[in-house]
């Protein structure tokens, strides 16, 4: 089974995280996740997560610390994740290539439905006030 290698970030403001809703025909179509997207083969996870927040989203980061890294597979495929901590330097995110956007707090993450491959993160997430602080 290929695996797919991903790229995303975790774009804190003011306390809240930006959260992505995937579009109802995607794969996991009406999940939540961390924008980003699949590493092109001559792409670092760096380059690829700069361009797809810009494509995604429409915004520019300055992309910082690996937080987690992690692999999963599902019936239909395996993916690789790598999750960055990103700093956003201009624009305002408008979903372009997602179905909707949110900014959401520690607490309110698990209100949330995200894809399995991210439940490791999402544990660090709520329990990990740290990792909150800019």
């Amino acid at each position: 089974m290929k695996v797919i290698e991903v790229a995303a970030g975790l774009v804190f403001r003011d306390g809240q995280l930006l959260i992505t809703q995937r579009r109802p025909q995607d794969h996991l179509g009406g999940l939540w996740e961390f924008p980003g997207g699949k590493r092109e083969p001559a792409e670092t996870f760096e380059q690829c997560l700069r361009r797809e927040l810009q494509e995604e989203l429409g915004i520019e980061v300055a992309v910082g610390l690996l937080i987690d890294e992690i692999s999963h597979t599902y019936p239909e495929k395996s993916v690789h994740l790598k999750f960055f901590r990103c700093t956003l330097l201009a624009g305002e995110p408008q979903p372009i290539d997602c179905h909707a956007l949110a900014w959401v707090t520690q607490a309110q993450l698990r209100d949330y439905e995200f894809p399995a491959a991210d439940v490791q993160l999402l544990e660090m997430l709520e329990r990990d006030t740290a990792v909150w602080r800019e």
